[in-house]
């Protein structure tokens, strides 16, 4: 915003204090200024036929500046000077300006010399004071004047188009939409605005100056490319165009504001008709319900039973409840809209309403008095004709009462006496029918009183007339009748339950003597077929034997067990013959037992086919179990044979270890003669097994010939083969480690009589009582700490052996010792580690502090040596496997191409990495 318009307090027609000069001087804004300025001043000039080409030159004489200001003031100035001096065109333009200060506009910087002299920012700052002024400081829209009220007018004619938001008067008009919204709004069939599109703004600019010169009287007063071609757009320039489209609208408000008074009064007018129409409706219905309602009340035809009667004193109440309080609402509120049209009439100076004849207030005030009126006589008809009728119901009440409690008691009584249930009845239910039945014929005894008093009743209602008296007496003559059909049925019915009872206590007798001695002998059926069909299993000759005589003891037990069937089902044939004979109806089975004859037939004949079956099972696993005794003893014999061989031929492997007869070449001949004959024994062990899978096929567990199983066999034989191949393994080592260590036979002899000097039992381990008196012997006070027999020196055990054979044993020389017998710390040293310590400690053997000093003099006694010296020195193949795996020499008499010799010694011995 420019700085004049910051400065302006509640007057906008006080102009900038300093007029920036800088700004006015941009060319573009003055381009604007000059064309909005020059077609405003024309625009009021034409009026009086004249106009202005250059506005610093046109406005320098003061005329037509004075001529601008009556035009639009609409008043006189004082009469300008015609002389062409400066003096003259000063005093016109001092004229000029003192009309403008009378109107309350402070000039400040704009003097009349400035003017005359053609000074553009001073004219073009005039021009827009007086702009202000006269065009845009009347503008007036909801308490806001001036600026603010113009740019609260434009927001509210283009709120409705959502892609025009105006929020200033320079880059907000930049694309045109607003101008074409604006002649839209007030002139819609000026612009397709449908049409129009942001992002064409020159199109948008030039339609709407277009539209505003042709159509609206507004004069172009710029050009679409200086707008758009200015980042922003002059302020000044874009207010004094649109202050003219407000002006040239203005015209369109006043006839918005008088078709709103209008659409106001109209409003009014249409309410009142409206409430006029709901009175003349709802007094229509209210009068209409009055005159529907009043000859119902006024029915006093009476009705005969009391339920007619309740129920129009219930139909009464309804009406008091449910229909009556909706029209007094509707009549309470008829009478409040009556009220409330009477004073909309009055205050908007309308005549007063005047109801249709018949539908005052009054007349539907005395058409409800007349309705309470009637429903009061109709209240009272309703209480005295229900206490008449109360009098003579409550005795035909107590008639029905007794009537129905009395046939509800015989309902189903006749059927109940009728019904033959004790046909099929058994001997305890007859019993149970019969003590129910004499409770009936108690409870019938009973029931006579109320037979006597419900026809006392029907002959009293009958006296006093009743309406319903026929229903009565066919009820009454009914229930008599009934009674003395039910007596009649119930001595009929005690007949025959006594008949009955009889005859089932002589059938009872029988079933309960069958149940008895049918029940043991269907036990005793079921247990033989289930040991018939029992699958057995044995294992020898004795159990099948068993099984046979068993068997044969049960067979001699069936012409016993035929002579109580017999018997058994002669009881049921009597029951039969009593059955026929009498014409009893058995609904039931014997109640004693679900046995039936059937079953013990059926089972009898199972138990019959069962024996031949049982026979042949025996026999064939008789001779099942003959087979498998000769397998038994054919494995067993060769076992006990095989067993003990591998026993003896590992005991003679251990005492060829231990023993030293001759040397170490003499020992690994005889193992090895050893191993062939151990092996040429296989074809006896592949005997066994096939022996052995015939034993598993016939699924034979156990063996009395025998101790040994098959996978005894096995393990022993695998541990044979296993201790042969070892104990050759070890002699080679030895054989190895001599020759190696250049030790001689008598050195390893004596080695082998030292270690075993402690194996007393030679067993190749060391017990606990032979480490002690080893240790005692060399004078050492040792506990009695347990000793694992291994067939391997623990290292008390070693350190024993090493004491005895001379070495002074420390603690830390025992470490050391240990270190390297026991590496992984076992607490055990066998014999091969044993040899491998004293061949170390008695051979001459090389050392990593040896080869290095081999490789020091090969490098001229320096602490590195080079790939030259070293192809030089040795052989091709061992000189490149040093150059490839030596790292290079780090120190600080370090040479390019200098290798690490020493390094390389230690990791050839395992104390470094190589």
């Amino acid at each position: 915003m420019d700085h004049y318009d910051s400065q302006q307090t509640n007057d906008y027609m006080q102009p900038e204090e300093d007029w920036d000069r800088d700004l006015l001087l941009d060319p573009a804004w003055e381009k604007q200024q000059r064309k909005t300025f020059t077609a405003w001043c024309n625009s009021h000039l034409r009026k009086a036929g004249t106009q202005i080409e250059n506005i610093e030159e046109d406005f320098r004489d003061g005329l037509k500046l004075m001529l601008l200001l009556e035009v639009i003031s609409g008043e006189r100035l004082a009469k300008p000077e015609r002389g062409k001096m400066r003096v003259h065109k000063i005093s016109n333009v001092n004229k000029a300006l003192d009309f403008i200060a009378s109107k309350g506009v402070k000039l400040v910087s704009i003097g009349a010399e400035e003017i005359v002299d053609g000074n553009v920012k001073m004219t073009l700052g005039m021009i827009w004071t007086i702009i202000l002024r006269f065009a845009i400081q009347d503008i007036s829209v909801e308490e806001t004047s001036a600026k603010e009220g113009l740019l609260l007018w434009c927001q509210r004619k283009t709120a409705p188009y959502k892609n025009v938001n105006i929020q200033n008067f320079h880059i907000s008009w930049k694309d045109g939409l607003g101008f074409c919204a604006l002649i839209h709004r007030h002139r819609p069939e000026l612009i397709d605005y449908g049409k129009l599109r942001k992002d064409d703004p020159l199109t948008n600019l030039n339609t709407a100056f277009d539209v505003a010169e042709k159509y609206l009287d507004i004069p172009k007063m710029l050009d679409a490319e200086d707008i758009v071609g200015t980042a922003r757009p002059d302020e000044k320039a874009i207010m004094t165009y649109v202050s003219s489209f407000y002006h040239a609208f203005s015209g369109a408000q006043k006839a918005e504001t008088a078709a709103n008074r209008i659409c106001k009064v109209l409003a009014v007018n249409q309410e009142n008709e409206q409430l006029m129409e709901d009175y003349e409706k709802l007094a229509s219905d209210l009068l209409e319900w009055i005159r529907r309602t009043i000859p119902w009340l006024e029915n006093r035809v009476p009705e005969n039973t009391m339920h007619a009667m309740q129920q129009k004193l219930e139909d009464f109440r309804d009406y008091r409840r449910l229909h009556k309080p909706p029209k007094v609402q509707e009549k309470c509120q008829l009478e409040i809209n009556f009220n409330t049209l009477q004073t909309k009439l009055r205050l908007s100076n309308r005549p007063a309403f005047m109801p249709s004849e018949g539908r005052m207030v009054s007349d539907i005030n005395n058409a409800w008095g007349c309705l309470e009126q009637v429903e009061k006589g109709y209240e009272e008809w309703l209480l005295n004709e229900i206490r008449r009728l109360e009098r003579l119901d409550h005795l035909a009440e107590k008639f029905r009462q007794k009537a129905s409690i009395h046939e509800a008691w015989t309902d189903g009584k006749e059927a109940m006496l009728r019904q033959k249930d004790y046909e099929t009845a058994t001997l305890s239910e007859i019993k149970a029918l019969l003590k129910k039945h004499e409770a009936f014929e108690s409870d019938l005894a009973a029931h006579q009183d109320r037979v006597e008093q419900i026809a006392a009743i029907a002959q009293e209602l009958n006296e006093l007339d009743y309406y319903d008296s026929p229903s009565v007496n066919a009820r009454c003559q009914k229930i008599c009748d009934q009674w003395d059909n039910l007596g009649a049925l119930t001595q009929k019915r005690r007949e025959a339950l006594e008949r009955t009872e009889k005859l089932l206590e002589t059938i009872d007798q029988l079933y309960l003597e069958y149940a008895k001695r049918a029940a043991p002998f269907n036990n005793w059926m079921e247990g033989a077929m289930e040991d018939l069909q029992d699958t057995f299993i044995v294992h020898t000759i004795e159990e099948i034997q068993g099984l046979t005589t068993a068997h044969e003891q049960f067979k001699a037990t069936l012409p016993d067990a035929d002579k109580e069937r017999l018997a058994i089902l002669g009881i049921h044939n009597e029951v039969s013959k009593i059955v026929q004979t009498y014409h009893v109806n058995m609904a039931g089975t014997n109640p004693y037992t679900t046995i039936t004859p059937q079953e013990i037939n059926g089972k009898w004949d199972h138990v019959r086919q069962l024996v031949p079956r049982r026979d042949q099972a025996l026999t064939e696993e008789h001779a099942r179990q003959q087979h498998n005794e000769r397998l038994r003893k054919q494995f067993g014999a060769q076992a006990n044979v095989i067993g003990p061989w591998i026993q003896t031929k590992m005991e003679e492997i251990g005492r060829i270890s231990i023993e030293m007869h001759g040397t170490l070449e003499d020992q690994l001949s005889h193992l090895r003669q050893y191993e062939k004959s151990i092996v040429n024994y296989k074809p006896k062990i592949d005997q066994l097994e096939g022996d052995h899978q015939l034993i598993q096929e016939a699924l034979i567990f156990d063996n009395k010939h025998t101790n040994y199983t098959m996978e005894h066999i096995r393990v022993g034989w695998e541990q044979l083969l296993t201790t042969i191949a070892r104990t050759i393994n070890e002699v080679e080592n030895q054989i190895l480690t001599r020759d190696a260590k250049g030790i001689s036979q008598e050195q390893m002899n004596e080695f082998r009589a030292s270690f075993n000097h402690f194996d007393r039992d030679h067993s190749g381990t060391l017990g606990p009582e032979e480490f002690k008196a080893c240790l005692i012997s060399l004078g050492y006070d040792i506990g009695n700490d347990p000793q694992k027999k291994t067939g391997m020196m623990d290292t008390d055990d070693f350190r024993a052996c090493l004491i005895s054979m001379g070495y002074n044993m420390g603690e830390a020389e025992f470490a050391r010792i240990m270190s390297i017998v026991d590496p992984n710390r076992l607490g055990v040293v066998t014999f091969q580690a044993f040899i491998d310590f004293m061949s170390r400690e008695t051979a001459d053997t090389d050392t990593a502090d040896q080869v290095m000093a081999s490789f020091k003099i090969l490098a001229g006694d320096k602490n590195y040596i080079t790939m030259d010296e070293l192809r030089r020195e040795l052989p091709p193949d061992q000189a490149e496997y040093c150059i490839a795996r030596m790292a290079p020499y780090t120190g600080p008499d370090s040479v390019p191409g200098a290798l690490d010799y020493m390094s390389f010694s230690t990791a050839l011995y395992g104390e470094s990495d190589l």
